[in-house]
């Protein structure tokens, strides 16, 4: 079953504390318009084994996810579990390269060198230079009853599960967690400079490949072998090709192994999760140039994602676009 109050909470950092050598989250208070929340991110898992979370920081995060959630209201918003939306999804989202998140521990003496560091880094600026927050995950309160145990606000209400939320073992204590386009994590927008910081978390035991209806993993794949395999990657696209663009949209694909790869059953996912299909092989050291149809995958002007899959429905590479640099028309974008 997947979360059941999914979305987005906005607002200004007015404090922190971070966790510590004994605690498992790091908690941020934000101010949403005079009402306060508390945000509880994760830096230590419950489990017995692997318990030191994987991490990665984006300190340029450029995404079509960052124009969708900056018009939002303050305070929090329900968010559609779907694609092409504000939701965020570590596999199908096109976020990060998610063979980069590091193991790192939750505490360790030393400057910027564990996860309370990492977080509290931007945190702290964050709440000095006024920038502000968008947290993914689920909300819990209001508490009328009960003020805020850390922050002593009432009544108590913030949003956690800030981490991916899928993938989960089935069986498991947390399998009913999982889902699609569900993931937390959150985003930090300085508007002076106009620049996008984004904290992205999971756990060892959680899969990154898994199913599209479901969230659970898939069970041939295997956590903790590498993640997302190497093969065939996406070069470039012609995005907004000049007149009219069904028909004329272009991606090109490149095979850096050294064997051939066979495309059969293949194919090529835009935002809304329509499939261009595939054929032919990729000889080593090749490049092709698909031209989309226009009956199927379509990729919009607005920003978007481009993934490809394979005949298993295993996404090979993923990447993503923004508005901006779709907007000249006849020009590829290299990725």
């Amino acid at each position: 079953m997947p979360l059941k109050n999914y979305g987005i909470l906005k607002g200004k950092v007015v404090g922190a504390k971070p966790g510590g050598a004994s605690s498992n989250h790091f908690h941020v208070l934000i101010d949403a318009a005079g009402v306060s929340y508390r945000i509880a991110i994760n830096v230590y898992s419950q489990s017995t084994n692997n318990r030191d979370l994987q991490f990665f920081l984006a300190e340029n995060f450029q995404h079509p996810i960052t124009s969708r959630v900056k018009s939002l209201p303050v305070g929090f918003t329900v968010v559609a579990q779907q694609p092409d939306g504000q939701a965020l999804d570590f596999i199908r989202g096109n976020l990060f390269d998610i063979n980069q998140m590091a193991v790192i521990p939750r505490f360790q003496e030393g400057p910027d060198n564990d996860l309370n560091d990492k977080i509290n880094f931007y945190i702290d600026r964050a709440l000095r230079r006024e920038a502000t927050l968008y947290a993914f995950g689920e909300t819990w309160g209001p508490e009328n009853d009960r003020p805020d145990q850390y922050f002593g606000f009432l009544p108590g209400r913030g949003i956690h599960d800030i981490h991916m939320n899928q993938g989960n073992p089935n069986p498991g204590p947390h399998a009913w967690q999982n889902g699609v386009w569900q993931d937390g994590g959150f985003l930090i927008h300085f508007e002076p400079e106009n620049n996008w910081v984004g904290y992205f978390l999971k756990f060892q035991s959680q899969s990154v490949h898994t199913d599209d209806l479901t969230g659970h993993p898939i069970s041939f794949d295997q956590p903790n072998l590498p993640e997302i395999r190497k093969g065939v990657r996406i070069l470039a696209a012609l995005v907004n090709p000049i007149g009219n663009d069904p028909g004329l949209e272009k991606i090109l694909l490149f095979n850096p192994m050294p064997n051939p790869i066979s495309l059969s059953g293949w194919g090529i996912l835009d935002s809304a999760e329509k499939k261009e299909p595939l054929a032919g092989t990729l000889a080593s050291g090749e490049t092709k140039t698909v031209t989309l149809s226009g009956r199927n995958a379509q990729l919009s002007n607005r920003g978007g994602l481009i993934t490809l899959i394979d005949e298993n429905g295993l996404k090979i590479h993923g990447v993503n676009y923004t508005e901006l640099e779709a907007s000249d028309s006849g020009q590829w974008i290299i990725f």
